[in-house]
């Protein structure tokens, strides 16, 4: 469970990185203090699910429970969605669902 937890605070970190905030500026947007933000990225605080809520909503993350069968799926969503992000101007390619509920094409 420490590693689940630790992935955690390194997203929460790397998010705030990504979107340019300093710990001071996400306590500004999110209403947690900079001092107890600072305190959850070092884990030396125990991260509690209102704390992850407004610091993901800052950050403009969403939390979803997702069933377990559907995790490889999300996940890689997510990787798409991020390669997608740092492509950025590149020519977009044609892509297919992620899944298909009759197998055939859509036309």
């Amino acid at each position: 469970m420490a590693y689940l937890n630790d992935q955690i605070l390194k997203s929460l970190r790397e998010a705030r990185q990504r979107k340019g905030f300093s710990q001071r500026e996400l306590s500004a947007k999110s209403g947690v203090p900079q001092s107890h933000i600072s305190k959850i990225e070092s884990g030396a605080v125990d991260l509690r699910v209102s704390s992850l809520v407004a610091l993901a909503r800052a950050l403009d993350l969403e939390i979803e429970l997702v069933p377990k069968k559907a995790v490889p799926a999300i996940k890689f969503i997510v990787r798409s969605s991020t390669s997608a992000d740092i492509a950025g101007a590149q020519k977009p390619t044609p892509s297919s669902p992620a899944y298909s509920l009759d197998g055939g094409d859509d036309e």
